[in-house]
Parts: C-alpha cells; structure tokens; sequence
C-alpha cells in the first residue's frame, strides 16, 4: 500500500510517467521486492509486488492537478528516504498523509497579493506597454482571489481557467473601451499563466520521446484542450462587453525597455515564493534557476533566434536545476522546473497564437502556431539534452575523483 500511495503522490505532482515507474522500482527493491512491476499513467497506476501476485489499481488526481512547491519538495523527500529503505511503511503513510494536509505557509490574502505579484513579474517578462502593468497587478490580484475561492469546490476548479480568463479579457476589453489601458494580450496572459499548460505540455512530449505512448497522448491532448478553453474564454468575455477583439488583441507599440524582463524575473521569483509556499531558505535556488533559465533563453534569441531560445534556456536550466537541488535548503528539480517553465512561457505562445487566430483571422499567420509547437519541442528537447549534461558530468566526477583523492600508505 506504501509504494502504491506514494506513486499516486508522485503522479499528483505532475512527474513524467517513466520517472515515477523508475522511482516506484527503486522503493519496491529497497524493501526487498525485487520483481515487482508498475506501470504508472497521468490519471491511475497499476501495481503487483511479483509475477502471479494481484495487481493493484490506485486512481490520482485528475490531469493538471499539482501539489504546491512545499508539498512537493517534502514529497520528494519522503521517496528519498524509501528509495534507500530509510522509511518504515507505516510512518511512510502517515507522513503521506500529514504532506496532503500541509498548510501552506502564507495566508489566503497574501497568496492573492503574491498571485499579484506573480502576474506583475510575467507581464514585465512580455516586454508590456507602461499601462499594461498595473492592469496585470489588478488581473493577478483578482485571478489569485478566484483561486483561493475555488480551490475546495471541485465544479469550480474545472471551469476555472474559463472563469478566470472570460473575467480578465471583459475587464480587459472594458479598459480598452473607455482608454484606461493600452490593447494587447500581455496582461491577460499574465494573469493567466498558472492555467498554461506549458509543464504539461511538455511533460507530453517527454513521455512521448520516452515511449509512453498513452500517456504522452493524454497529456497532449489534455494540454491542448486547456488552450482551447482558455482561448474561448478569452473571446467570450471581448464579445459579451461588444467590443471587436480586434481592437483589444492587437499588440501595442509603446513597450517598456530591455531592462524589464530582467526585473521581471526577480519579481516573477518573489510572487511565486509568496502564491506556492516554497520551502523556507529555497529562494536563492530559486531565483538562481529562473535567472539561468532566463539567461540562456536571451543568449540563445541572440545567437540563434527565437525558435532556438527555448531550447538553450531549457538546456541551461535543467542542469543547474539538478545541481542547485543538492543543497539542503533548495527544491527538488521538479519543483524548480514549474516556475521555469512558466517562465519559458510555451504556453503562453500557443494560447496567444490560438486567440489571435480565432479573434482576427485575417491578420494571424501561420507563425504563431509554428512557434507554439517548436517552442514546446525545443523547451523539451533542451530539458532531455540538460539532463544527459548533468547525468554525463556527475558519471565523469565519480571516476574523476577517487584518483585525485590520495592514497594512504601502508
């Protein structure tokens, strides 16, 4: 029951398939199972402890549901400790227990104010117009509120990215209206950004490369839906304040300077240690993945464009993301993957390109779509490359090291 708890936690968290089979084995040996077999999907996993043993069917968490930072990193901890055989079954499943009843570590006003913040951080990212970014602090602000209203009522977390994105694009299009802000999607998106399925995205597309076949589909087709519904909401809330989309969709020309995205990563970094509670002393490892993240991502727009960026922000970032975990205050990679892919935004794009399309077909190219999916494949591909990096380096320092280490004499 332990390893079968502990892989529906894992698949909760959002880890790729493959990742929570290899983990789960690793447990199951530890305790002296060593044929066991699992095979773990998006949604449920199956369990047997030996060849002609019973199976074992444990549902999860529906597709898109996540644990908050603090949760997974105690999460990853646990699974630590039972992949050495350190933890006793029992004490295991209570500390499960005690990890889904966590309470987060700031209250519900200030979770809303670091949603805010959040969303002022991203929208500073999307090099907005000046006005734009006050009108993301008042969407995060009210996202945020929305989040913390819905969060124990099931229905409402199943419409809430169409709640949230027809309330932020009729305020939106109401600004644009009466000239109280500049039109453009980029504080829209901001406030956004939680619903993008970018981790999902490209988890999908992992779980593909990898194989796993069913899942990478499920979650493929999961995280397109999400855009799709995101989408609408978008142009259901333009229409119903009877505005054409158009006036409130196209991009405006008066944009902050290069300077904003690089206060809009530190910003991004506060906002998310306030909104997903991350471990106390985290946030330097923290901020110190996004600024690679976001660090490779400009040097790779600069040297090889924009199709390419994600990809070297991707493959900085998964590396220094394994390293930064070994220190004994930081996150699990895992964990620091999510505020970076949101900060890869290849979500963003696709949603900003399926809106564009749908709202003003005449003028939207092929270009926005293109984007989404090399963005998708690129942040991918650089997360498997970035991982074979620091899989590389760690092999090279184990032989390395024993022949620098001096020999004793006799």
């Amino acid at each position: 029951m332990f390893v079968v708890r502990l892989g529906a936690a894992l698949n909760t968290a959002g880890q790729p398939v493959y990742e929570v089979q290899e983990r789960l084995t690793r447990v199951a040996q530890a305790y002296g199972a060593d044929a066991a077999r699992i095979s773990a999907f998006p949604t449920y996993m199956m369990v047997t402890m030996g060849v002609g043993e019973p199976a074992t069917l444990e549902l999860t968490a529906p597709l898109g549901a996540a644990l908050r930072l603090d949760q997974i990193a105690a999460l990853d901890n646990l699974v630590g400790g039972a992949e050495r055989g350190a933890v006793e079954p029992s004490d295991g499943l209570r500390r499960l227990q005690a990890i889904e009843e966590m309470e987060p570590r700031f209250g519900a006003l200030q979770s809303v104010l670091g949603y805010s913040v959040l969303t002022l951080g991203i929208c500073l990212i999307l090099h907005p117009a000046p006005r734009d970014v006050a009108a993301a602090a008042v969407f995060g602000a009210l996202v945020g509120l929305l989040r913390s209203v819905g969060r124990h009522h099931v229905a409402l977390q199943t419409l809430m990215p169409v709640i949230a994105a027809f309330t932020v694009s009729a305020l939106s299009a109401l600004a644009v209206k009466h000239d109280i802000t500049d039109p453009g999607l980029r504080a829209m998106v901001a406030a956004l950004i939680i619903f993008l399925p970018g981790a999902t995205l490209t988890t999908a597309v992992l779980e593909l490369a990898a194989g796993q076949m069913i899942s990478g589909s499920a979650r493929l087709v999961s995280g397109a839906m999400q855009l799709a519904l995101l989408a609408f909401g978008i142009l259901a809330g333009i229409q119903a304040v009877g505005v054409p989309p158009a006036s409130v969709l196209s991009n405006a020309h008066r944009v902050l300077g290069s300077w904003a995205p690089w206060l809009g990563v530190l910003v991004f970094a506060v906002g998310v240690l306030v909104a997903y509670s991350t471990p106390r002393q985290s946030f330097a490892g923290l901020l110190l993945v996004l600024y690679a993240a976001w660090t490779g991502q400009v040097i790779g727009n600069a040297l090889f464009g924009a199709y390419v960026s994600a990809f070297v922000g991707a493959l900085v970032m998964t590396p220094i993301a394994y390293w930064v975990a070994r220190l004994p205050s930081a996150m699990p990679p895992f964990a620091s993957f999510l505020p970076g892919f949101w900060l890869l935004v290849p979500g963003a794009l696709g949603l900003i390109g399926l809106t564009e399309i749908a709202g003003n077909p005449g003028k939207a190219g092929s270009q926005d779509i293109i984007a989404t999916v090399v963005s998708i494949f690129a942040v991918a591909l650089g997360v498997l490359c970035g991982t074979l990096i620091r899989a590389g380096a760690d092999a090279t320092g184990r032989r390395i090291l024993p022949r620098l280490r001096p020999r004793r004499s006799n």
